[in-house]
């Protein structure tokens, strides 16, 4: 008996010593992504040209929603790592903010598309299509949709007793499944991702096909279709990026039904790093590296950042 107890013990130590460590290091990869994008956020307000240009407001929506996404979704991994239980409406409010912010991804890629494609097809019009006050009432109605998804979702609770979620604890940890367990709902969320993203790809595939078209035309500017075309290879890149959210629970509901406690936890660090850290930090990257007038900006914040501390005189 004393040895299968020291056994336990051990392998609840093992068990609690794999835990910190990846939570660890799962939590410094964050916050490191975490910093580029709040630089990136600095950068894309600290000029003129970037508050007063469509594109870059597009962006820095883009970037806002990613990192609003990343917070709140770091603060469900943190719960769900301490096994924190909290009452159903707390668990409500954060997953919806997590399922708001990821639906903007896909819309507001449809929007810097479409801008692109005016941007060459239509050089003439480019400025009075793509203007402040369009490019604002499409960001409006892009967090508009994503809200009517999320007030959609949530009229699945109605059969449900309302003083359970205000009061009662959760069984688990608080994940999109736990806090909305009808099949219905799961069945609204596959169609209604199937015919966002359905959408989006038909959009930047069309519009990279007509900036293609374009091209081709003598009357275009051969550097400037090129540089679009490659823009839009990288928002439909990133499409599938944004995607990579929606696969993110149903892989955990899977594969905590077939593999061990242990394994599953160091797999849901891996997949939460792969598929939801990662892809937020690399639109900062992508986006802030590859424009000219952004990078040189963007580089001097992050290295005037960190050496602020050691010589503050010079940032």
């Amino acid at each position: 008996m004393s040895s299968r107890s020291n056994i336990s013990v051990e392998l609840q130590y093992q068990e609690f010593l794999e835990e910190v460590i990846t939570f660890t290091l799962c939590t410094i990869i964050s916050c490191v992504f975490l910093f580029i994008n709040g630089t990136m956020l600095s950068t894309l307000r600290s000029k003129s040209v970037f508050r007063d240009t469509c594109r870059y407001i597009l962006l820095f929506n883009l970037h806002l929603k990613n990192t609003a996404q990343l917070i709140v979704t770091q603060v469900l991994f943190l719960l769900a790592v301490g096994r924190v239980k909290i009452t159903y409406a707390v668990c409500g409010t954060i997953t919806t903010m997590a399922n708001l912010t990821a639906g903007i991804s896909p819309l507001t890629l449809v929007i810097m598309t479409l801008e692109r494609y005016v941007a060459v097809c239509y050089p003439l019009r480019h400025a009075s299509i793509v203007n402040i006050k369009n490019t604002v009432v499409a960001i409006i109605a892009a967090w508009a949709v994503s809200t009517l998804n999320n007030v959609t979702r949530n009229l699945f609770l109605i059969e449900y007793p309302y003083e359970k979620f205000g009061k009662v604890l959760m069984k688990d940890y608080c994940t999109n499944i736990g806090w909305i367990p009808d099949s219905l709902c799961d069945d609204y969320d596959r169609a209604y991702n199937a015919v966002v993203f359905v959408s989006a790809s038909i959009t930047v595939i069309s519009s990279y096909t007509g900036v293609v078209i374009a091209a081709k035309a003598a009357s275009t500017d051969k550097a400037s279709a090129l540089k679009a075309r490659k823009t839009l290879l990288l928002h439909l890149v990133q499409l599938f990026l944004s995607l990579a959210y929606t696969l993110y629970y149903p892989l955990l509901s899977a594969l905590a039904k077939t593999v061990q406690r242990i394994v599953f936890v160091w797999v849901q660090n891996v997949i939460y790093v792969l598929f939801i850290v990662l892809p937020r930090c690399l639109t900062s990257l992508i986006y802030g590296l590859r424009d000219q007038t952004v990078r040189p900006v963007l580089l001097h914040y992050l290295f005037c950042r960190w050496k602020l501390s050691v010589e503050p005189a010079t940032c």
